[in-house]
């Protein structure tokens, strides 16, 4: 079953039953707060999300990823929740410092 795992919030498993999906739609739909200032659009890097592992079950990088990438404002391994989809397997994810909440608890 297609899986997120959320490395600092303890290791948090979502699963996902239906994909292709946007990473950031199945977090959103278990109940988990993911920064979008943008709206889910792809015109900021609110949602990023660090990739530690599972790249090759996302589908590949966006025009606006790839404009980020070229920018600065996203490193190799950094990918946008809103423009990301899960297409199979597991991928283990970060929420990078700058994006943190601070009414949630993350583990490190």
């Amino acid at each position: 079953m297609p899986q997120i795992v959320i490395e600092n919030l303890f290791n948090l498993k979502i699963n996902s039953v239906s994909v292709p999906r946007k990473v950031i739609e199945i977090i959103h739909e278990n109940g988990i707060d993911w920064m979008h200032a943008c709206g889910k659009k792809g015109r900021c890097t609110t949602c990023k999300i660090i990739l530690k592992s599972g790249e090759e079950n996302l589908s590949p990088p966006t025009k606006p990823e790839l404009d980020f990438l070229q920018q600065g404002r996203l490193r190799t391994g950094e990918r946008l929740a809103c423009q990301t989809e899960l297409l199979s397997g597991e991928i283990v994810v970060r929420v990078g410092n700058i994006n943190k909440f601070p009414h949630i608890k993350y583990s490190e």
